[in-house]
C-alpha cells in the first residue's frame, strides 16, 4: 500500500497525483490521508465548540476529495481509500506509514514560509518515517525517461539500488548511477595532484563494484555509470535536473551515529526540482 498525505495545497495534490501513478504501476492501492486535530474528529454534534469541529471535519473530508478525485484523474481504476488521521501532520503521518511500503508528500504545504524550498512536514518525515519516502516537488520540466542514484560506497548502496533498479524497470527507463568524489578525501587526507587519475580509477572501481550483479537481476534497466568529482550534493542536485526521480539513502557514507537524515540527503531535499525518494536505511545495514 502505498500512503500520501494531502492538505488541499498544490504540492498536495502533485504528491496525490504521482502516488496514484506509482501505486498503478506496483500494482497496488493508494490510500490518502489528511492531518486534523484529535478534538475535532472526536468532538460530537452537541457543546460550544460543535459547530467549529464540524466545519473542520467538512474541510478535512473536501481535502481528501480533492486527493482522491486527482489520484483517479491520474490512475482511473486504481484501489482508492480515504481517511482523516488524527494529530499534527508529522507524527500522525509518520504513525500512518507504519503499514505502508511508501509514504509520498508534497515539498510544501499550506502555510509554508515564502522561499522555504522544502516544508517541515516533509523534513520531519522523511527523516523519521519508517519507510522509503519520496518527496514530490512539481516541475515545469518534463521528465527526460531517467532515474539518478546516488552511490556513495556506504552499506546504504545495496537498498538504494535496489530502490531505484526496480523504479526504473517500472517506468522502463534508463538509470544513471552517480558517484560523487573528491581529491582531497582520497586516503582520508589531502591528495597531490599527480594522485588525481589513481584516485579517480579508484572511484570508477567502487562505482563499478557498486553495480556489479544489478544488470543482471534487471537485464531490462540500462545503466549509465559517472564518476564525477565534486560535493555529492551540487552533483546530484545538477545530474537529476529534469530526471523521473532522484534516489539517495537516509544516511550515507560517514554519517554521525544517530543522525537519522544524513547531509546529502537533506540538502538534495531542499534543491533538487525533481522528485526524491529517500530510501530508509535499516541500522543493521
Amino acid at each position: 500500500m502505498i500512503l500520501v498525505g494531502v492538505d488541499g495545497s498544490r504540492a498536495g495534490l502533485e504528491a496525490a497525483g504521482w502516488a496514484a501513478r506509482e501505486a498503478a504501476l506496483r500494482h497496488v492501492p493508494l490510500r490518502v490521508v489528511h492531518a486534523m486535530p484529535r478534538w475535532a474528529l472526536e468532538t460530537g454534534d452537541e457543546g460550544p465548540y460543535a459547530g467549529v469541529a464540524r466545519w473542520m471535519r467538512e474541510s478535512a473530508e473536501t481535502v481528501l476529495t480533492g486527493g482522491v478525485d486527482r489520484a483517479l484523474r491520474e490512475a482511473p481504476g486504481l484501489e482508492v481509500e480515504s481517511a482523516p488521521l488524527p494529530g499534527d501532520p508529522r507524527p500522525a503521518l509518520i504513525k500512518a506509514a507504519a503499514d505502508a511500503d511508501l509514504l509520498v508528500v508534497g515539498n510544501h504545504g499550506l502555510g509554508g514560509f515564502v522561499g522555504l524550498l522544502i516544508g517541515s512536514t516533509a523534513h520531519g518525515v522523511a527523516a523519521h518515517a519508517p519507510c522509503d519516502v519520496v518527496v514530490v516537488r512539481g516541475s515545469s520540466v518534463p521528465p527526460r525517461g531517467e532515474v539518478v542514484v546516488g552511490i556513495d560506497g556506504s552499506a546504504a548502496n545495496e537498498q538504494v539500488l535496489r530502490f531505484a533498479f526496480a523504479e526504473a524497470s517500472l517506468r522502463g527507463v534508463r538509470l544513471r548511477a552517480i558517484h560523487a568524489w573528491r581529491p582531497f578525501e582520497v586516503g582520508g587526507g589531502f591528495a597531490p595532484a599527480s594522485d588525481d587519475l589513481a584516485g579517480e580509477q579508484g572511484e570508477r572501481r567502487l562505482l563499478g563494484e557498486a553495480i556489479t550483479g544489478w544488470s543482471e537481476r534487471y537485464p531490462d534497466v540500462k545503466v549509465i555509470e559517472e564518476t564525477v568529482r565534486g560535493h555529492p550534493a551540487d552533483v546530484l542536485r545538477h545530474a537529476a535536473e529534469g530526471s523521473d526521480l532522484l534516489v539517495v539513502g537516509s544516511r550515507g557514507h560517514g554519517g554521525l551515529t544517530g543522525m537519522l537524515l544524513g547531509s546529502v540527503s537533506q540538502a538534495v531535499l531542499q534543491h533538487a526540482t525533481c522528485p526524491v525518494a529517500v530510501v530508509r536505511v535499516r541500522e543493521d545495514a
